[in-house]
């Protein structure tokens, strides 16, 4: 959303979002399975990807890979050595923190109680207990590539350093990350990346965690599931208003009741539009504009004034649904015109090219459901009140509700229920 908003304010944004595809980690697990590292990274990069794009996320500019910039990364960690950073162990290349005066600032922490926040054991070798490596040597059964000290692979924090100096230039705006890398991954790239005589990120953005019913999703807890199953229950539009309704460094709990919350709210919001979209094409006299107008660019204004403020989501949706509200009165007084339609659906295509959740195009139903509808409007005009019911409650198991108006028959999805396909 963040990115979304930059642009809808008239920033160009180069967004970069890197993979790790080699790490301690992805090690041990290909090795398990019995696959190449490759193998398993490449499988779950497409799981991500496809979900980034069932959310509606925008593609990036640019989503590099450790393994395809190892010369970025040893020019990286050459200058280190050049700087007075780096020195060299019977493990690996490591990275001096005392050398380093800001280290500790971004997390807020005295460099004499940090502890190492390495992804591997503590070298007794090490200078201090907070080194951290920047190059690993070659182990059995690992992945490695030629350096100038050695055959062996990059630690984790320099990858990303590297990237972003390639793609970003030596001095960015925004860093972002879970509030869980602030130390000591990102005080670690800091570290590196001012040690190489980058300024590096002017900003830093940290989101809060996921919780599931007020408690931290972990396998060891059995409360671990992933996006694909949520879209099992929920449209993955819904799981994004879910996911966007709280501000960016507060936790958000998850739980079927605050989904089902998020799934109902959107659906209101669509159904808006639904009944904007039929209104603006009826034939109605005279113009509402001038009245519309006022509480739309009320609306606009407090949705931006929101966002400005470190993205406060919740006060830009309550502009949306201030707006909505007032709109929806006018309806009920059957006193809103087609010209005045259209400009309440401008003004939330306005704000949805930042929130990316709405449908303002109504999905088509499949041919047998569309003769269904026409069959029950066939027989309520002909009184057959109980053909009309049955094909009502038929519709009802589909997923499928109707709501009779006088502008005609509308239809949504029951809350909860996957799409008809």
């Amino acid at each position: 959303m963040l990115r979304r908003f930059l642009i809808y304010k008239g920033f160009k944004v180069t967004f970069v979002r890197n993979w790790t595809d080699i790490d301690d980690k992805t090690i041990e697990r290909a090795n398990k399975q019995g696959i190449t590292v490759k193998e398993l990274t490449e499988e779950f990069i497409e799981i991500y990807k496809k979900d980034f794009c069932d959310l509606n996320i925008l593609e990036p500019d640019h989503d590099p890979k450790p393994t395809v910039h190892m010369d970025e990364i040893i020019v990286l960690i050459k200058k280190l050595f050049e700087n007075g950073h780096a020195y060299i162990l019977s493990d690996g290349v490591y990275y001096d923190i005392t050398t380093f005066s800001d280290y500790g600032r971004l997390s807020g922490q005295p460099l004499e109680e940090l502890k190492s926040g390495a992804r591997v054991n503590v070298s007794e070798e090490k200078r201090n207990p907070g080194d951290f490596a920047l190059w690993k040597f070659e182990k059995p059964d690992e992945p490695s590539w030629e350096s100038p000290w050695g055959k062996g692979r990059p630690g984790w924090h320099v990858e990303c350093s590297a990237m972003s100096v390639k793609y970003l230039g030596e001095e960015f705006d925004i860093h972002c990350g879970g509030q869980d890398l602030t130390f000591p991954h990102h005080e670690d790239e800091i570290a590196q990346s001012k040690g190489a005589g980058f300024s590096f990120a002017r900003y830093w953005m940290h989101n809060g965690f996921l919780n599931i019913d007020n408690e931290k999703m972990s396998k060891s807890l059995g409360n671990f599931f992933t996006l694909r199953e949520v879209f099992e229950k929920y449209s993955p539009l819904a799981v994004r208003y879910f996911l966007l309704s709280v501000h960016y460094r507060a936790p958000l709990n998850y739980s079927l009741k605050t989904l089902t919350q998020a799934d109902h709210t959107l659906k209101r919001y669509n159904d808006f539009i639904q009944r904007m979209s039929e209104i603006s094409k009826r034939e109605v006299p005279g113009s509402d504009v001038q009245n519309i107008s006022r509480p739309a660019e009320e609306a606009v204004k407090g949705f931006d004034e929101g966002l400005e403020d470190d993205l406060n989501i919740s006060k830009s949706l309550a502009s949306i649904a201030g707006f909505t509200k007032e709109i929806n009165i006018l309806v009920d007084n059957d006193s809103l015109t087609s010209a005045g339609a259209k400009l309440a659906l401008d003004f939330l295509k306005k704000v949805d090219s930042v929130l990316g959740v709405f449908n303002f195009e109504k999905d088509m139903l499949p041919e047998e459901i569309e003769n269904l509808i026409e069959e029950r409007n066939r027989a309520r005009v002909s009184k057959d009140f109980s053909r009309a019911d049955m094909i009502r409650q038929k519709l009802s198991d589909l997923g499928i509700v109707l709501e009779d108006t006088k502008e005609g028959t509308r239809w949504k999805k029951t809350a909860g229920r996957k799409p008809v396909k």
